[in-house]
């Protein structure tokens, strides 16, 4: 299954990693934010979600680094790159 599969068909979380402030100027409709530089500190809270978890950001840097950070620690999660990509593919929810 692909990204915009698993988004359309509302499963997983969707995490945007960028800080509250880009937070707060758009994202995706049931998003949560945790920033990139706070994983560390959620990872038992990221760990409860349901996944797979699809991480955005602005242009996919930042998600791309969340992935490679909570792969590691045994997560499922993709990186969903912009998160107007990820709003696009939500909006075409079945």
């Amino acid at each position: 299954m692909n990204i915009s599969e698993i988004i359309s068909q509302n499963k997983g979380t969707i995490v945007d990693v960028r800080t509250p402030d880009e937070f707060r100027g758009g994202h995706v409709v049931g998003s949560i934010n945790i920033p990139v530089q706070e994983l560390t500190q959620h990872l038992e809270e990221l760990k409860a979600l349901a996944t797979p978890l699809i991480l955005c950001c602005a242009s996919g840097g930042r998600s791309g680094m969340a992935h490679g950070f909570l792969s590691q620690s045994g997560i499922e999660c993709y990186n969903g790159g912009a998160w107007t990509d990820v709003n696009y593919y939500k909006s075409l929810q079945k």
